[in-house]
């Protein structure tokens, strides 16, 4: 989970990165408007129904601008929200509370869609042993905070990144001459505690796989009836998953077909933002 020694370790660099992005020298309207520090709150209000996830990252924002700034809200990551709800109060300098305003909620929205499409998908394989997967096609510098957003509405991450696993592909059976050469000089060169993944296309790549001794084996944009057959050969003998042309509508038969993973870039790639706002901002007493 994204807590606060996490935040420092792995992900304040993001931020501050983000943060850089927006504010190259000064904030110049909020600086000629509040030229003298003065303390506001501001509520963060949903406006449609979602899954909420980023919360710790929204107010890891404004603590990166000012430590002083506090975030209060009774929401967790996971939960649902509807919109109109009030999900938390930011409280603080008010320049600060401005400059970090756009910042934190990019992050939060991103996240939040990102949590909300997954879990519409992961609803589809209820009640089947098949778990739904992410990929590496995320956003650039955001693979952190996307991947946990995936975990957040009831998916599961794949590999994080190269260093994380081996996947054979169709461009690395090519380099090597063939699934058999390239699984012999993983397994050679990989630590052993590493499981070796095969991406196929064929049920005839199904079988050099097999013979390969592959730990799974990604069926990769096979029909439902080639995966059906796919299965069946495999009969336990290596992890299965699915991959290519992954729909909300396709997991309605997906899920029956016995496949151990269904692996989806969209839930990255293309879910849509979960739209939030910061309204109400007025001056407090300090």
């Amino acid at each position: 989970m994204l807590n606060g020694a996490t935040m420092k370790i792995n992900v304040d660099q993001y931020i501050l990165n983000a943060l850089k992005e927006d504010i190259t020298s000064e904030d110049v309207t909020t600086n000629a408007i509040m030229p003298a520090k003065k303390m506001g709150e501001a509520q963060l209000i949903c406006k449609e129904d979602g899954i909420v996830a980023g919360l710790e990252v929204f107010k890891r924002t404004f603590e990166l601008l000012d430590p002083d700034t506090v975030f209060e809200t009774d929401l967790q990551d996971g939960d649902f929200v509807k919109n109109g709800t009030v999900m938390g109060v930011v409280r603080g300098d008010i320049r600060v509370l401005l400059s970090g305003e756009r910042v934190a909620l990019n992050y939060l929205q991103r996240m939040s869609g990102i949590a909300t499409f997954t879990n519409s998908l992961a609803k589809e394989l209820e009640g089947s042993k098949t778990k739904l997967l992410d990929t590496r096609k995320t956003t650039p510098n955001m693979r952190p905070f996307e991947k946990y957003a995936v975990k957040v509405g009831g998916g599961y991450n794949h590999r994080y990144n190269l260093s994380d696993g081996v996947l054979i592909k169709d461009n690395h059976i090519g380099a090597a001459g063939s699934i058999k050469k390239a699984v012999e000089l993983a397994r050679e060169y990989a630590p052993f505690v590493r499981k070796i993944e095969v991406e196929v296309e064929s049920l005839d790549m199904l079988k050099e796989a097999l013979e390969a001794k592959a730990d799974i084996i990604m069926l990769d944009n096979m029909d439902d009836e080639t995966m059906k057959q796919a299965v069946q050969i495999v009969n336990g003998q290596a992890e299965t998953e699915c991959s290519g042309n992954v729909t909300k509508e396709r997991l309605k038969t997906i899920k029956d077909i016995g496949v151990d993973y269904v692996s989806s870039g969209a839930l990255t790639h293309s879910a849509p933002i979960l739209d939030v706002s910061l309204k109400n901002l007025h001056p407090i007493e300090a």
